[in-house]
Protein backbone atom coordinates (compact mmCIF):
# COMPACT_ATOMS: atom_id res chain seq x y z
CA UNK A 1 0.00 0.00 0.00
CA UNK A 2 2.28 2.63 -1.10
CA UNK A 3 1.78 6.37 -1.04
CA UNK A 4 1.55 7.86 -4.20
CA UNK A 5 2.43 11.39 -3.39
CA UNK A 6 5.59 13.23 -3.05
CA UNK A 7 5.83 15.19 0.11
CA UNK A 8 8.78 17.12 -0.29
CA UNK A 9 12.01 18.15 -2.87
CA UNK A 10 15.04 19.28 -1.39
CA UNK A 11 18.86 18.70 -1.28
CA UNK A 12 21.01 17.56 0.93
CA UNK A 13 23.58 19.93 0.45
CA UNK A 14 24.99 22.72 -1.86
CA UNK A 15 26.24 21.75 -4.89
CA UNK A 16 24.44 17.90 -4.82
CA UNK A 17 21.60 16.00 -6.77
CA UNK A 18 18.11 17.18 -6.33
CA UNK A 19 16.92 14.71 -3.86
CA UNK A 20 13.39 13.30 -3.85
CA UNK A 21 11.47 12.24 -0.39
CA UNK A 22 8.76 10.04 -0.94
CA UNK A 23 6.04 8.72 2.08
CA UNK A 24 5.39 4.88 2.16
CA UNK A 25 4.24 2.22 3.43
CA UNK A 26 7.16 -0.65 2.84
CA UNK A 27 6.96 -3.79 4.27
CA UNK A 28 4.26 -2.87 6.73
CA UNK A 29 6.34 0.16 8.21
CA UNK A 30 5.84 3.75 7.46
CA UNK A 31 9.18 5.04 5.56
CA UNK A 32 10.58 7.92 3.94
CA UNK A 33 11.87 6.11 0.51
CA UNK A 34 14.97 8.66 -0.96
CA UNK A 35 15.66 8.83 -4.22
CA UNK A 36 18.34 11.26 -6.37
CA UNK A 37 20.07 11.32 -9.50
CA UNK A 38 23.10 9.65 -10.17
CA UNK A 39 25.71 11.30 -8.31
CA UNK A 40 28.79 9.76 -6.44
CA UNK A 41 28.79 12.67 -3.75
CA UNK A 42 24.99 12.32 -3.00
CA UNK A 43 25.15 8.19 -3.01
CA UNK A 44 27.66 8.68 -0.01
CA UNK A 45 25.85 10.48 2.01
CA UNK A 46 22.70 8.92 1.68
CA UNK A 47 24.51 6.04 2.68
CA UNK A 48 25.96 7.33 5.76
CA UNK A 49 22.14 8.45 7.14
CA UNK A 50 21.81 6.58 10.67
CA UNK A 51 19.34 3.40 9.89
CA UNK A 52 19.58 3.45 6.10
CA UNK A 53 18.49 0.70 3.99
CA UNK A 54 18.07 -0.53 0.56
CA UNK A 55 14.62 -1.89 -0.84
CA UNK A 56 15.41 -3.85 -3.97
CA UNK A 57 11.38 -4.08 -4.74
CA UNK A 58 11.41 -0.34 -4.64
CA UNK A 59 14.93 0.24 -5.78
CA UNK A 60 15.29 3.02 -3.46
CA UNK A 61 16.99 3.77 -0.17
CA UNK A 62 14.71 4.29 2.94
CA UNK A 63 14.88 5.58 6.67
CA UNK A 64 11.74 5.22 9.00
CA UNK A 65 8.85 7.60 9.05
CA UNK A 66 9.26 9.39 12.07
CA UNK A 67 9.27 13.02 13.42
CA UNK A 68 13.24 12.81 13.68
CA UNK A 69 13.52 12.29 9.84
CA UNK A 70 10.97 14.40 8.98
CA UNK A 71 12.72 17.47 10.86
CA UNK A 72 16.31 16.82 9.17
CA UNK A 73 14.62 16.15 5.54
CA UNK A 74 11.96 19.42 6.58
CA UNK A 75 8.55 17.41 5.56
CA UNK A 76 5.52 18.46 6.99
CA UNK A 77 4.87 16.51 10.27
CA UNK A 78 2.36 14.09 10.06
CA UNK A 79 -1.59 15.45 11.02
CA UNK A 80 -2.75 13.45 13.81
CA UNK A 81 -6.50 12.83 15.39
CA UNK A 82 -9.29 14.63 14.11
CA UNK A 83 -6.63 16.73 11.84
CA UNK A 84 -6.37 14.65 9.30
CA UNK A 85 -9.66 15.44 8.29
CA UNK A 86 -8.71 18.74 6.55
CA UNK A 87 -5.55 16.08 4.43
CA UNK A 88 -7.57 13.84 3.10
CA UNK A 89 -7.53 14.23 -0.99
CA UNK A 90 -10.67 15.05 -3.46
CA UNK A 91 -10.56 11.19 -4.61
CA UNK A 92 -11.48 9.42 -0.52
CA UNK A 93 -13.60 13.01 0.20
CA UNK A 94 -17.08 11.28 -0.98
CA UNK A 95 -16.21 8.21 0.52
CA UNK A 96 -16.19 10.02 3.69
CA UNK A 97 -19.15 11.90 3.40
CA UNK A 98 -21.27 8.77 2.31
CA UNK A 99 -19.79 7.32 5.22
CA UNK A 100 -21.05 9.26 7.64
CA UNK A 101 -24.45 9.58 6.23
CA UNK A 102 -25.10 6.20 6.73
CA UNK A 103 -24.17 5.86 10.18
CA UNK A 104 -26.72 9.01 10.50
CA UNK A 105 -29.10 7.51 8.94
CA UNK A 106 -28.72 3.82 10.75
CA UNK A 107 -29.44 6.51 14.29
CA UNK A 108 -25.86 5.88 15.35
CA UNK A 109 -25.18 8.48 18.53
CA UNK A 110 -23.34 11.30 17.89
CA UNK A 111 -20.22 9.95 19.94
CA UNK A 112 -20.26 6.46 18.11
CA UNK A 113 -20.57 8.63 14.52
CA UNK A 114 -17.42 11.07 15.59
CA UNK A 115 -15.22 8.03 16.79
CA UNK A 116 -16.08 6.03 13.49
CA UNK A 117 -15.29 9.25 11.55
CA UNK A 118 -11.89 10.05 12.60
CA UNK A 119 -10.75 6.58 12.57
CA UNK A 120 -11.93 5.98 9.15
CA UNK A 121 -10.14 9.28 8.44
CA UNK A 122 -6.87 7.43 9.34
CA UNK A 123 -7.15 5.02 6.43
CA UNK A 124 -8.69 7.65 4.20
CA UNK A 125 -5.53 9.98 5.08
CA UNK A 126 -2.65 7.09 4.26
CA UNK A 127 -4.59 6.30 0.84
CA UNK A 128 -3.98 9.47 -0.42
CA UNK A 129 -5.45 9.58 -4.00
CA UNK A 130 -5.97 5.59 -3.85
CA UNK A 131 -9.62 5.45 -4.03
CA UNK A 132 -10.83 3.45 -0.50
CA UNK A 133 -13.00 1.39 -2.44
CA UNK A 134 -10.37 -0.35 -4.43
CA UNK A 135 -9.13 -2.33 -1.22
CA UNK A 136 -9.16 -5.76 -0.83
CA UNK A 137 -8.68 -8.31 1.88
CA UNK A 138 -4.65 -8.48 2.04
CA UNK A 139 -4.66 -4.86 1.31
CA UNK A 140 -6.70 -4.49 4.05
CA UNK A 141 -4.69 -7.05 6.29
CA UNK A 142 -1.45 -5.58 5.30
CA UNK A 143 -3.09 -1.64 6.51
CA UNK A 144 -4.19 -3.58 9.96
CA UNK A 145 -0.44 -4.51 10.31
CA UNK A 146 0.81 -1.03 9.89
CA UNK A 147 -1.45 -0.09 12.30
CA UNK A 148 -0.06 -3.06 15.03
CA UNK A 149 3.63 -2.78 14.40
CA UNK A 150 4.16 0.80 13.18
CA UNK A 151 1.54 2.75 15.15
CA UNK A 152 1.50 0.67 18.26
CA UNK A 153 -2.09 1.15 18.60
CA UNK A 154 -3.53 -0.25 22.05
CA UNK A 155 -5.96 -3.66 21.38
CA UNK A 156 -9.22 -1.35 21.81
CA UNK A 157 -8.25 1.68 19.49
CA UNK A 158 -7.27 -1.19 16.87
CA UNK A 159 -10.63 -2.91 16.94
CA UNK A 160 -12.43 0.42 17.02
CA UNK A 161 -10.27 1.40 14.03
CA UNK A 162 -11.61 -2.34 12.23
CA UNK A 163 -15.04 -1.59 13.24
CA UNK A 164 -14.90 1.56 11.31
CA UNK A 165 -13.70 0.51 8.07
CA UNK A 166 -16.09 -2.74 8.69
CA UNK A 167 -18.69 -0.53 8.82
CA UNK A 168 -17.77 1.25 5.46
CA UNK A 169 -17.40 -2.19 3.17
CA UNK A 170 -19.85 -4.01 4.97
CA UNK A 171 -23.10 -1.63 5.21
CA UNK A 172 -22.19 1.32 2.67
CA UNK A 173 -20.19 -0.58 0.23
CA UNK A 174 -22.12 -4.09 0.89
CA UNK A 175 -19.19 -6.17 0.38
CA UNK A 176 -20.04 -9.16 2.76
CA UNK A 177 -17.09 -11.57 4.36
CA UNK A 178 -14.41 -9.62 3.27
CA UNK A 179 -13.20 -8.94 6.84
CA UNK A 180 -13.02 -12.83 7.01
CA UNK A 181 -9.55 -12.87 6.30
CA UNK A 182 -8.38 -9.91 8.26
CA UNK A 183 -8.27 -11.72 12.19
CA UNK A 184 -8.94 -10.00 15.50
CA UNK A 185 -6.85 -8.95 18.34
CA UNK A 186 -7.17 -10.43 21.42
CA UNK A 187 -8.76 -7.72 24.10
CA UNK A 188 -7.11 -7.89 27.04
CA UNK A 189 -8.70 -7.86 30.69
CA UNK A 190 -8.90 -5.17 32.53
CA UNK A 191 -10.61 -4.81 35.53
CA UNK A 192 -12.99 -1.71 36.51
CA UNK A 193 -10.74 0.97 38.55
CA UNK A 194 -12.93 1.78 42.06
CA UNK A 195 -12.32 4.26 44.61
CA UNK A 196 -12.78 3.04 48.06
CA UNK A 197 -15.68 4.21 50.00
CA UNK A 198 -13.61 5.76 52.57
CA UNK A 199 -12.04 8.26 49.38
CA UNK A 200 -15.18 9.00 47.99
CA UNK A 201 -16.49 10.89 51.10
CA UNK A 202 -13.06 12.60 50.77
CA UNK A 203 -13.91 13.72 47.68
CA UNK A 204 -17.62 14.69 48.72
CA UNK A 205 -15.94 16.77 51.96
CA UNK A 206 -13.75 18.88 49.94
CA UNK A 207 -16.34 19.65 47.19
CA UNK A 208 -18.14 22.53 48.85
CA UNK A 209 -19.62 23.96 45.35
CA UNK A 210 -23.50 22.74 46.03
CA UNK A 211 -23.76 21.98 42.47
CA UNK A 212 -20.44 20.07 41.52
CA UNK A 213 -20.83 18.05 44.92
CA UNK A 214 -24.36 17.03 44.23
CA UNK A 215 -23.18 15.88 40.40
CA UNK A 216 -20.55 14.25 42.13
CA UNK A 217 -22.91 11.87 44.48
CA UNK A 218 -25.17 11.29 42.07
CA UNK A 219 -23.32 10.15 39.49
CA UNK A 220 -22.01 7.46 42.83
CA UNK A 221 -25.02 7.13 44.15
CA UNK A 222 -27.03 5.98 41.31
CA UNK A 223 -24.38 4.57 39.40
CA UNK A 224 -24.55 6.81 36.06
CA UNK A 225 -22.47 7.41 33.26
CA UNK A 226 -21.16 11.07 32.67
CA UNK A 227 -23.28 11.27 30.04
CA UNK A 228 -26.47 10.14 32.01
CA UNK A 229 -25.81 12.92 34.29
CA UNK A 230 -25.61 15.73 32.17
CA UNK A 231 -28.48 14.73 30.01
CA UNK A 232 -30.63 14.42 33.59
CA UNK A 233 -33.96 16.85 33.67
CA UNK A 234 -35.97 17.89 36.42
CA UNK A 235 -38.49 15.80 34.82
CA UNK A 236 -36.82 12.62 34.85
CA UNK A 237 -36.74 12.97 38.89
CA UNK A 238 -39.67 11.36 40.44
CA UNK A 239 -38.90 12.60 44.33
CA UNK A 240 -42.55 11.00 45.77
CA UNK A 241 -41.35 6.94 44.15
CA UNK A 242 -37.94 7.86 44.90
CA UNK A 243 -36.94 7.32 41.19
CA UNK A 244 -34.68 8.65 38.39
CA UNK A 245 -35.58 7.70 34.75
CA UNK A 246 -32.76 7.96 32.60
CA UNK A 247 -33.46 7.96 29.19
CA UNK A 248 -32.02 6.99 25.90
CA UNK A 249 -28.92 5.87 27.95
CA UNK A 250 -25.98 3.78 26.52
CA UNK A 251 -27.87 1.29 23.16
CA UNK A 252 -30.54 3.88 23.40
CA UNK A 253 -32.13 1.88 26.55
CA UNK A 254 -34.48 3.67 28.61
CA UNK A 255 -33.99 2.71 32.43
CA UNK A 256 -35.15 3.86 36.14
CA UNK A 257 -32.67 3.87 39.07
CA UNK A 258 -33.13 4.33 42.29
CA UNK A 259 -32.64 8.01 43.57
CA UNK A 260 -31.00 8.52 47.31
CA UNK A 261 -32.64 9.04 49.87
CA UNK A 262 -30.23 11.16 51.57
CA UNK A 263 -30.06 13.39 49.11
CA UNK A 264 -33.09 14.28 48.30
CA UNK A 265 -32.89 17.69 50.44
CA UNK A 266 -29.79 18.54 49.10
CA UNK A 267 -31.12 17.85 46.01
CA UNK A 268 -34.12 20.73 47.05
CA UNK A 269 -31.85 22.63 47.71
CA UNK A 270 -29.60 22.93 44.87
CA UNK A 271 -33.33 23.52 42.91
CA UNK A 272 -34.18 26.42 44.60
CA UNK A 273 -30.52 27.92 44.94
CA UNK A 274 -29.84 27.42 41.39
CA UNK A 275 -33.53 27.22 39.59
CA UNK A 276 -32.34 25.34 36.44
CA UNK A 277 -34.99 25.25 33.50
CA UNK A 278 -34.95 21.87 31.72
CA UNK A 279 -31.51 20.00 32.54
CA UNK A 280 -30.70 19.41 36.45
CA UNK A 281 -27.67 20.59 35.48
CA UNK A 282 -27.22 23.90 33.04
CA UNK A 283 -24.21 25.37 31.58
CA UNK A 284 -23.61 28.73 31.82
CA UNK A 285 -25.93 29.81 29.04
CA UNK A 286 -29.24 27.57 30.22
CA UNK A 287 -28.11 24.35 27.92
CA UNK A 288 -26.61 21.26 29.36
CA UNK A 289 -23.72 21.01 31.59
CA UNK A 290 -20.86 19.62 29.14
CA UNK A 291 -19.49 16.28 29.71
CA UNK A 292 -16.18 17.64 29.80
CA UNK A 293 -17.13 20.52 32.46
CA UNK A 294 -18.19 17.51 34.50
CA UNK A 295 -14.98 15.60 33.81
CA UNK A 296 -13.20 18.35 34.95
CA UNK A 297 -14.94 18.69 38.33
CA UNK A 298 -14.02 15.27 39.14
CA UNK A 299 -10.08 15.68 37.76
CA UNK A 300 -10.09 18.94 40.28
CA UNK A 301 -11.64 16.64 43.02
CA UNK A 302 -9.49 14.03 42.94
CA UNK A 303 -6.36 16.38 42.97
CA UNK A 304 -7.90 18.27 45.96
CA UNK A 305 -8.33 15.17 48.01
CA UNK A 306 -4.65 13.74 47.12
CA UNK A 307 -6.71 10.80 46.23
CA UNK A 308 -3.91 9.15 43.40
CA UNK A 309 -5.52 6.72 41.31
CA UNK A 310 -5.71 6.92 37.88
CA UNK A 311 -9.08 6.65 37.28
CA UNK A 312 -11.71 9.38 35.41
CA UNK A 313 -15.48 10.24 36.73
CA UNK A 314 -16.47 6.68 34.89
CA UNK A 315 -14.74 5.55 38.19
CA UNK A 316 -17.51 6.77 40.97
CA UNK A 317 -20.30 4.23 38.29
CA UNK A 318 -17.50 0.94 38.80
CA UNK A 319 -16.93 2.13 42.57
CA UNK A 320 -21.09 1.94 43.24
CA UNK A 321 -21.47 -1.03 41.47
CA UNK A 322 -18.95 -2.74 43.36
CA UNK A 323 -20.32 -1.03 46.50
CA UNK A 324 -23.51 -2.86 46.27
CA UNK A 325 -21.78 -6.24 45.78
CA UNK A 326 -19.72 -6.00 49.44
CA UNK A 327 -22.91 -4.72 50.48
CA UNK A 328 -24.65 -8.40 49.80
CA UNK A 329 -26.54 -6.96 46.74
CA UNK A 330 -27.53 -9.34 44.04
CA UNK A 331 -25.60 -9.30 41.11
CA UNK A 332 -28.77 -8.96 38.69
CA UNK A 333 -30.71 -6.32 40.62
CA UNK A 334 -26.87 -4.17 39.89
CA UNK A 335 -27.50 -5.24 36.22
CA UNK A 336 -30.47 -3.92 35.98
CA UNK A 337 -29.88 -0.37 37.87
CA UNK A 338 -26.54 0.10 35.73
CA UNK A 339 -28.39 -0.59 32.70
CA UNK A 340 -26.15 -3.48 31.90
CA UNK A 341 -27.39 -5.88 28.39
CA UNK A 342 -25.27 -8.81 29.39
CA UNK A 343 -24.96 -9.63 32.41
CA UNK A 344 -21.31 -10.58 31.44
CA UNK A 345 -20.56 -6.87 31.90
CA UNK A 346 -21.79 -6.79 35.32
CA UNK A 347 -20.13 -10.01 36.51
CA UNK A 348 -16.91 -7.54 35.72
CA UNK A 349 -17.30 -6.42 39.44
CA UNK A 350 -17.20 -9.70 41.29
CA UNK A 351 -12.93 -9.73 40.58
CA UNK A 352 -12.71 -6.39 42.04
CA UNK A 353 -15.19 -6.80 45.14
CA UNK A 354 -13.64 -7.52 48.62
CA UNK A 355 -16.55 -9.71 49.71
CA UNK A 356 -16.05 -12.53 47.19
CA UNK A 357 -12.58 -12.45 48.42
CA UNK A 358 -12.72 -11.92 52.22
CA UNK A 359 -14.50 -15.52 52.50
CA UNK A 360 -11.98 -17.59 50.74
CA UNK A 361 -9.39 -19.11 53.21
CA UNK A 362 -6.05 -20.07 52.29
CA UNK A 363 -5.53 -23.79 52.54
CA UNK A 364 -2.69 -22.82 54.90
CA UNK A 365 -5.08 -22.24 57.28
CA UNK A 366 -6.89 -25.59 57.06
CA UNK A 367 -4.24 -26.91 58.20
Amino acid sequence: MKLPTTDSISTLSPGQAEVEYETAVHRDKAVIFIRFEHNSQTRQDVKNLAGIKWSQSAKAWYVADNQHQREKFGLQPEPAGKNVLAHIEAENRPALRLFVETLQLKAYSASTIKTYRNEFAQLLYLLKTIPVATLDALKLRSYFLYCTNTLKLSENTLHSRMNAIKFYFEQVLHVEKLFFAVPRPKKPTLLPQVISAKDIKKLFEITPNLKHNLMLKLCYGMGLRVSEITNLKITDIDSKAMQVFIERAKGKKDRYTNLPESILQQLREYYKTYKPGKYLFEGQYGDRYSIRSAQKVFKDAMLKARINKNVGIHGLRHSFATHLLDNGTDIKFIQELLGHQDIKTTLRYIHVTRLSMKNIKSPLDML
